[in-house]
C-alpha cells in the first residue's frame, strides 16, 4: 500500500486505486470524491450515505460496502454499489443475482480493500 497524501491509494497491477472512506467525506462530499476509484462504507454508516452515494454515481466513483456483522436488506442503496463483503454465512451468489450488485463476497477475516479493482 502506498499513501498519497492522506489518502490511502492501493497499487493492484499497474494501477493505483484512490480510496476514500465515507468517515472522511468531510463537508463537501462531492468534492471528496472527485478523482477517486472507490468510496468504502460501513453497514453502520449505510444510512446516512444516501448523498454520498448518489454523488458516487456522478463522479463515477465505484462503491464498496462492509455490510459483515448484520443481514443486508433491499433497498435502492444496492443500485449504487459495485462491491459487497457480507458474512461467510451469507449465499453470496443468491445475493448477487438477487441484488444486481457486480461483486458479492462472503468473508469473515479479510479486508474489503483485498477486493477492490
Amino acid at each position: 500500500m502506498e499513501w498519497a497524501g492522506q489518502l490511502p491509494c492501493y497499487d493492484i497491477g499497474c494501477e493505483i486505486l484512490e480510496v476514500i472512506h465515507f468517515a472522511d467525506l468531510g463537508d463537501s462530499p462531492r468534492d471528496a470524491l472527485q478523482g477517486k476509484r472507490w468510496l468504502i462504507v460501513k453497514v453502520e454508516e449505510l444510512h446516512q450515505a444516501t448523498g454520498a452515494l448518489m454523488f458516487s454515481e456522478l463522479e463515477d466513483v465505484l462503491v464498496a460496502v462492509d455490510h459483515r456483522g448484520s443481514t443486508p436488506e433491499e433497498g435502492l442503496w444496492m443500485r449504487a454499489v459495485h462491491l459487497l463483503l457480507v458474512d461467510e454465512n451469507t449465499d453470496a451468489g443468491v445475493l448477487q443475482q438477487q441484488s444486481g450488485i457486480t461483486k458479492v463476497i462472503a468473508q469473515n477475516t479479510n479486508d474489503i480493500t483485498q477486493y477492490l479493482w
